[in-house]
Parts: structure tokens; C-alpha cells; sequence
């Protein structure tokens, strides 16, 4: 529980963090970016693994590129419904995605360091 509680919190300063570089993506508070990693992680969970089944053909043909879609749609889905979040636009749920991914990946080695000790 301790590990789900402290992945919601760098998973909320991740977003809270992307939101000010990235265009036409906004987050109105701390507050709303939790919510939104809350509901990314049941997403994640639940609705992103039967995605993952029900595109495994686009997915073999496009080399696992479509997962990048999947992940965007992920994003879209939480977005609607949390509010205080705006991503304006597919493309730019795209490049949110991409980061969000992207820094996940740089921090969890350390994650879990932490945790271990």
C-alpha cells in the first residue's frame, strides 16, 4: 500500500511537472493531478490490459507502435473524466503520453531503490 501511495505522488508531481512545459496541456492544481494518477492507475488496471487484447493484431503488425495509441487513449479516458485537467487535442495526448512514459521509466529504478532500504 505504501508503494501505491508514494507511485500516486511521483505520478502526480510528474504530471503536475509535464503540465507546465508541455503545450496546451493544463492542470489546474496538485490536487487535480492526483486525481488524475488515481485514475490513471485503475485505467491502467482494469481497462488498459483488454485494450492491449483487443488491438494485439494492430500491434503485431505495427511492431508495438500501436501500444502508443493505446496508452493515448488511456490518457484521453482519465482526462474526461477528471476535472481540472485539459489536454487539448489527440496529438498533444500523444506527446503527454510519451513524456509521462518516458519520466516513469527514468524514475522507477530509484523508485524501488527507495523502497527496498
Amino acid at each position: 500500500m505504501r508503494r501505491y501511495i508514494l507511485n500516486i505522488i511521483i505520478t502526480s508531481l510528474v504530471i503536475f511537472g509535464l503540465s507546465n512545459f508541455l503545450p496546451h496541456i493544463s492542470v489546474t492544481n496538485f490536487v487535480s493531478a492526483i486525481w488524475f494518477a488515481i485514475a490513471l492507475s485503475f485505467q491502467n488496471t482494469f481497462i488498459r490490459p483488454v485494450l492491449i487484447v483487443l488491438s494485439l493484431p494492430l500491434t503485431l503488425i505495427t511492431f508495438g507502435l500501436f501500444l502508443i495509441i493505446v496508452n493515448t487513449l488511456v490518457i484521453i479516458l482519465a482526462d474526461k473524466l477528471i476535472d481540472g485537467i485539459e489536454i487539448h487535442g489527440f496529438w498533444y495526448a500523444v506527446l503527454f503520453s510519451l513524456c509521462l512514459s518516458a519520466v516513469q521509466s527514468l524514475i522507477e529504478p530509484h523508485q524501488s531503490k527507495e523502497i527496498k532500504n
